[in-house]
């Protein structure tokens, strides 16, 4: 019985003192929490004294720190230095009371003394690296690995901590000496490598160290494939596209290759609008002949890129009607199929818009429709691509019926709504504005932001020029200048919004055509005429439709184009600013912020 009872009172007592432990600790979280660090430095000395439980030193220690008392704190640690001497936190500990008082010489002699005290030894080489960090005493994480690999004899030892650190530290050029160890034992990392460092170099003068250090490494590795293809995706960073195709030929015949890493290039080329460079390396996998594993992609995206060409460059008429002839050439060599409607479309748009041939160019598309085994989809998209050849051959009715087919055939798909829209068009192209607005009216509720937006701004141009007699003629000479603009007919249309004001004196579509004719000269590439008219929008009828439009259109023209970023900022700012409600404020935030050097996530 008595046994009974003092074990009784030895569990209660333990339980009474666990509990009195809880509360007391439960407390002192609460001050260092809240930043009471005194009191917390009072409650976690007797826990600590009490227990011996390590888990209350860094709180105990840490509150010496922040209350100063820095006497007590290197005690605490040298204390636990002896009694624990393969643990590097309590030493590092004592350094770090050091730099809290001021003595930042005793203390980096305190940490490079413990660094040239190491084993030759990786794992205690990466503990102390780690309490270092921990310490956030990056520099010395880092001597420690630098030393490391000497005491250990391995010039790759630690890549992996060490490019974390670099990357850390944003010490570019640390990182990108790591990285080129680092492909020398790994070249599947590659694409880490270009992924990392295309996240954080920043300008030319980066991206030329890069440059530099891969030189060096083929200075004394010519035949070295990675650095090759370092070096050919740093010249593609730089968009200095013909040192890049330069650089992958040469590999491509040097090692005797299938031409992959040729049309990996070339799809780089592309989407960076490099067109020239592009078509040089896909005519080379052309030239392969037809047994190269790359020769029909090679011809499908020549075709795509030259009519992409059309869009930017104004081709001479030999250069469109060789491009015709290409097109020809293929569809004769595979035929027509379902693998090809891609070339039957875009040549039906170069003879349609480029070479005067409409005639031509719908039965190119008639063909199409009547072929078997082609997707709906397809069907539908060429059908609406045959009604504005009709459309702008003046063939209305027949356009019309088209466009209602596809409406009716793809009622919920955005292909039906743009169909419905181009139909809209069509009536405001023969001056019926009340029908075409009822139908835009209807379409500003589209799925597609492009039409829902396109809708309402024809929509506001059919109502803002409906209040009279006047401005309603003025509207119907508009709307076939706008006409003349979907037929390509540049001259024709510019001549047609020249008149306007002439006839109809103090109309109300001053901006409207200045905005048209901008857009014409910006697809003629003739910018300045194009930033001309933008300029007057903005000094003008910065309040009107256009304003936004012509803010942000002049922005991506000193961008993109003029290659004047300060004025290019500075109008993404004024829509960010001025005009909180457009729908490019997104666009123009996030440009604004690159131009302005940030990084983005």
């Amino acid at each position: 019985m008595k046994k009974t009872l003092l074990f009784l009172f030895i569990v209660m007592t333990s339980l009474s003192t666990k509990a009195q432990l809880s509360t007391e600790e439960a407390l002192a979280v609460q001050y260092y929490q809240t930043g009471d660090f005194e009191k917390a430095a009072v409650i976690y000395e007797k826990l600590f004294n009490s227990t011996k439980n390590l888990s209350f030193y860094d709180p105990y220690f840490n509150s010496l720190l922040k209350t100063r008392q820095y006497n007590e704190a290197e005690k605490l640690a040298r204390t636990q230095m002896k009694s624990h001497p393969e643990v590097f936190t309590y030493s590092v500990d004592i350094g770090r009371v050091y730099l809290e008082k001021g003595e930042e010489s005793k203390s980096s002699e305190w940490f490079n003394n413990l660094i040239r005290n190491l084993p030759a030894n990786e794992f205690a080489v990466k503990d102390l690296a780690i309490t270092f960090y921990r310490a956030e005493a990056y520099d010395f994480s880092i001597k420690t690995l630098i030393t490391g690999r000497k005491l250990v004899n391995n010039e790759n030892a630690f890549i992996y901590d060490l490019l974390s650190l670099y990357r850390f530290r944003k010490d570019k050029t640390m990182l990108i000496q790591e990285y080129i160890l680092l492909l020398g034992i790994n070249p599947q990392t590659l694409q880490q490598a270009q992924n990392v460092l295309g996240g954080i170099l920043e300008d030319r003068n980066d991206y030329d160290i890069l440059k530099s250090a891969i030189l060096r490494k083929l200075q004394k590795d010519p035949q070295n494939v990675v650095m090759t293809e370092f070096l050919t995706w740093q010249y593609v960073q730089q968009k200095d596209f013909d040192m890049a195709v330069r650089q992958s030929l040469a590999l491509d015949r040097r090692l005797k290759e299938d031409g992959g890493r040729i049309y990996e290039l070339s799809r780089l080329l592309i989407a960076n609008q490099a067109y020239e460079q592009a078509i040089e390396v896909l005519n080379y996998l052309k030239a392969k002949g037809q047994q190269g594993r790359y020769y029909i992609p090679a011809r499908v995206d020549l075709l795509n890129v030259r009519a992409q060409q059309l869009k930017s460059v104004k081709l001479s008429k030999p250069d469109l009607e060789k491009l015709e002839g290409d097109y020809l050439s293929l569809l004769n060599e595979f035929g027509r199929n379902a693998g090809t409607t891609f070339a039957i479309r875009q040549l039906a748009k170069l003879q349609a818009y480029y070479l005067n041939k409409p005639k031509e160019a719908a039965e190119q598309l008639q063909k199409l429709i009547e072929l078997n085994g082609i997707p709906p989809l397809v069907i539908g998209e060429a059908k609406t691509e045959l009604a504005d050849i009709y459309l702008i051959s003046e063939e209305m009715w027949e356009a019309a019926l088209l466009y209602s087919q596809v409406e009716k055939a793809f009622t919920n798909d955005i292909l039906g709504q743009e169909a419905r829209f181009k139909n809209a068009k069509l009536a405001y192209f023969q001056g019926d504005f009340t029908w075409s607005k009822a139908q835009l009216d209807v379409l500003k509720s589209s799925t597609s932001q492009l039409i829902a937006n396109d809708a309402l701004d024809l929509s506001l141009l059919i109502s803002d020029n409906l209040q009279n007699e006047t401005d309603t003629a003025a509207l119907i000479k508009y709307a076939k200048a706008d006409l003349f603009i979907l037929k390509n007919e540049s001259e024709a249309a510019i001549k047609s919004l020249d008149s306007l004001h002439i006839i109809f004196p103090n109309n109300s579509l001053a901006d409207d055509v200045l905005m048209a004719k901008a857009r014409i000269f910006i697809k003629n590439n003739e910018l300045q005429k194009a930033v001309a008219e933008l300029q007057e929008i903005l000094d003008n009828y910065s309040t009107e439709l256009w304003g936004d439009d012509a803010i942000f259109m002049l922005a991506d023209i000193y961008e993109t184009r003029l290659e004047q970023p300060e004025k290019a900022r500075e109008l993404f700012q004024k829509i960010i600013s001025d005009y909180p409600g457009s729908i490019f404020v997104i666009e123009a935030r996030k440009r604004f912020r690159q131009l302005r050097g940030d990084k983005l996530g």
